[in-house]
């Protein structure tokens, strides 16, 4: 869901196998087991467990050496037809686009590495409404709805050239604010109305944060052009809050800082999200919690950005237990601000109309949350690539990856 610049991890010399990896999948995995309510993603078992998620570092499965491609035959509907994708500019994005990279391969398509369009939401969507590419695996709905409204120089509309198809990950995207713990729960603070109304909380965080002593709590929010900057913008102007500000910079720079602070009990906010590699470190419950907001932004756009009537986030709360958010508590429910969002292919209308088997692999293709969270990790802390991890969960997913390939061929 949601996007970092530069985040793809540094691999020079770095060795780890799985008795480096193990330690933190069964830490992730505890947190995510807090979040499996509010993160439900398909109730089958395919998922991998962390064993069958982890290689070891550099290695590569000998049947995946080289990329799956298929012979001409009318099993492949796609053959003859180039395809271009872009990912998301956020680490996290990298797994999703890889795999179904490797599912049009296996309908025939050529299709480029996702890598070489790297772009952030500002302009994928411009890219997809222009032609510049063909389809894009990280939209999420409904972060991503204003996008579908801005107008191109020609007087049309992006959502007059481009459409959501399928369900990415279904209801897989939790997003809030994270704040530390001990800092909480030293001033009793469970929303950020509370941090906002608290002076002692107030002038304890601004004595060392982005601008100290200025009176205003700086927290780390998201990126520009990655669309959440916006929106918690919005979400800050329509809560009235005067004594929190948001820095917007490069969200691995601010995550390094954030993680620093909550591991020395320091005071700091942080915006994140699921799935993600991040709360590995930043573990709700544990050494931060879930900060909620008690009212959700509606359609009412206060800062009247373009598209910002999209921005509506009601109901904005999320299943979370209160020893993760004491919002639940102090509020009845664990009021995030933020929808459980979806990630879903954004296709060009022109391709769709032309490639049916494309249109209904989206619509028939989706992944587990807390999988593809196994996989963003193991590609952080190993050498091994999202192309290579994708043709894996292929081979351990072959039965449900076949059927999906069976109706999209079923409708060309």
């Amino acid at each position: 869901m949601l996007p970092p610049t530069g985040d793809m991890p540094e691999r020079a010399g770095r060795k780890i196998g799985k008795s480096g990896l193990l330690p933190r999948l069964t830490t992730l995995l505890a947190v995510l087991a807090v979040l499996a309510a509010s993160c439900a993603g398909p109730s089958d078992d395919g998922g991998a467990t962390p064993e069958t998620a982890t290689t070891e570092a550099g290695a590569t499965p000998t049947s995946l050496a080289s990329p799956i491609t298929n012979t001409p035959s009318p099993q492949f509907p796609g053959e003859g037809v180039s395809v271009t994708m872009g990912r998301g500019n956020w680490s996290s994005a990298y797994f999703q686009a890889a795999v179904y990279r490797e599912l049009l391969a296996l309908l025939g398509y050529e299709v480029n590495d996702p890598a070489d369009k790297e772009l952030a939401p500002r302009l994928a969507y411009l890219a997809m409404a222009e032609g510049d590419i063909d389809l894009w695996t990280n939209a999420t709905d409904p972060l991503h709805n204003n996008w579908f409204v801005n107008e191109l120089p020609d007087g049309s509309v992006v959502g007059d050239h481009v459409e959501k198809v399928g369900k990415v990950l279904d209801n897989g995207i939790l997003q809030g604010f994270l704040m530390t713990k001990v800092f909480a729960e030293e001033f009793g603070i469970a929303t950020l109305d509370d941090l906002e109304n608290n002076p002692d909380a107030i002038a304890a965080y601004d004595s060392d944060d982005y601008s100290p002593g200025d009176g205003v709590v700086d927290i780390f929010g998201c990126e520009e052009s990655w669309t959440c900057d916006d929106l918690i913008e919005n979400i800050l102007a329509f809560s009235g809050y005067r004594n929190i500000r948001q820095v917007k910079a490069g969200y691995d720079a601010m995550f390094a800082e954030a993680r620093a602070r909550a591991e020395a009990g320091d005071p700091m906010v942080i915006y994140s999200w699921t799935p993600t590699y991040y709360l590995a470190y930043l573990r709700p419950g544990d050494n931060v919690i879930w900060v909620g907001v008690e009212e959700v932004l509606d359609d009412s756009n206060p800062l009247g950005l373009e598209g910002g009537e999209a921005m509506d986030q009601r109901p904005g709360v999320a299943d979370i237990e209160a020893e993760s958010c004491p919002a639940a508590v102090t509020l009845g429910e664990c009021r995030l601000g933020f929808q459980v969002a979806s990630d879903v292919v954004a296709v060009r209308k022109e391709f769709l109309e032309k490639n049916p088997a494309a249109k209904r692999l989206f619509e028939v293709a989706t992944l587990n949350p807390v999988d593809v969270t196994l996989r963003i990790l193991e590609e952080k802390e190993t050498d091994v690539l999202s192309a290579d991890l994708a043709r894996q969960w292929i081979i351990d997913n072959q039965e449900r990856v076949d059927a999906w390939l069976e109706e999209a061929r079923a409708a060309a």
